[in-house]
């Protein structure tokens, strides 16, 4: 096959895709730098957007980094490229998550499942609305399952005893943040309220907040805290949430960036299904409650995000950074 010529446009539509992922509190906690003679892409964590309150130890920073570099892989493979990755590379350089060779076709098996997931990378949105009461179908589940085993991670749909416990979790860690008064300090430094929402480049603007909830269920982080935001109104959610848990077996940052990987492969598999998604770490913030989160009759595995899926709005879009901002080509 004939070699794919790797420009300036091209890499940086690349990492366009891949800065479109999720990220805790969307503080896009990455950069990249594209070594042109070895056809090379290297995916940094950006310390400078860490969250040490309720992120100490840069668990999320590396679940949001290893989403944006699954983006990536998908993005490589539509356009034919053959992505090789390799996870932390360089031992000596902790900021260096991950290497991406774009090799060729036919030096790699062609990923026809990774290239069709590339429809959802512009439709997939995190949704702070609320969702109906139907269930989502066994298949949709299974496909999900398999989306995260891809990644070597495990999806468990709770039952409805453990969705309980899901909730009065995430009910603990809100009063838990009302006695601490410097608990929500990450949250108001990526909050953007007022004129700042209009030209943020990062954070999550007060138009993604969504409505206040007036009622039901759902664990849905309300980023006003207080703070009057105009127009938003207030509406009850669903009274039985959706819940699923996103788990891996190890715990140590290549655990955490393969999370990254399952965890966005999920989303753009249940973006194609047709169902909404959010995301919430607010019970696993606190590594006592965090502990609590899995499935005790299991008793394997730790849990790195808690989805809510379901059928609803999509929400809207959540500003990114220009991609010269994130990108250095050498």
């Amino acid at each position: 096959m004939a070699r794919i010529h790797l420009d300036e446009k091209t890499v940086t539509a690349f990492v366009a895709e891949a800065t479109a992922a999720p990220s805790m509190h969307n503080a896009q906690p990455w950069r990249f730098r594209y070594v042109a003679a070895e056809r090379l892409l290297l995916l940094y964590a950006d310390p400078e957007r860490a969250m040490p309150r309720s992120d100490p130890g840069d668990r999320a920073l590396h679940i949001g980094c290893g989403a944006a570099l699954f983006n990536l892989r998908v993005a490589a493979a539509h356009a034919s490229c053959a992505p090789r990755t390799r996870l932390l590379p360089d031992p000596r350089d902790r900021l260096l998550l991950a290497a991406v060779r774009l090799a060729d076709p036919g030096e790699a098996p062609r990923d026809e499942d990774l290239r069709r997931l590339r429809a959802a990378i512009p439709q997939r949105r995190t949704s702070r609305h609320p969702f109906s009461e139907e269930d989502v179908p066994e298949d949709v589940r299974a496909a999900l399952r398999e989306a995260a085993a891809r990644e070597e991670a495990v999806l468990l749909f709770p039952g409805r005893w453990h969705v309980e416990t899901l909730l009065d979790l995430v009910r603990d860690a809100e009063s838990r943040d009302l006695m601490n008064p410097a608990a929500d300090e990450d949250l108001v430094r990526w909050t953007r309220i007022g004129s700042e929402a209009a030209t943020a480049s990062d954070g999550v603007p007060e138009y993604a907040f969504g409505p206040r909830r007036r009622d039901g269920r759902a664990p849905v982080r309300d980023f006003a805290g207080r703070a009057p935001v105009a127009d938003r109104g207030s509406t009850v959610f669903e009274r039985t949430p959706h819940l699923a848990l996103l788990s891996t077996r190890g715990d140590g940052p290549a655990d955490w960036l393969r999370a990254g990987q399952a965890l966005e492969r999920v989303l753009l598999e249940s973006t194609l299904a047709g169902l909404s998604t959010s995301l919430t770490s607010h019970p696993l913030e606190d590594r006592e409650l965090r502990l609590l989160a899995r499935d005790p009759r299991a008793g394997i595995g730790h849990v790195q995000m808690v989805l809510r899926l379901g059928y609803g709005p999509r929400g809207p879009g959540t500003p990114r950074r220009p991609v010269r901002d994130v990108l250095e080509i050498t």
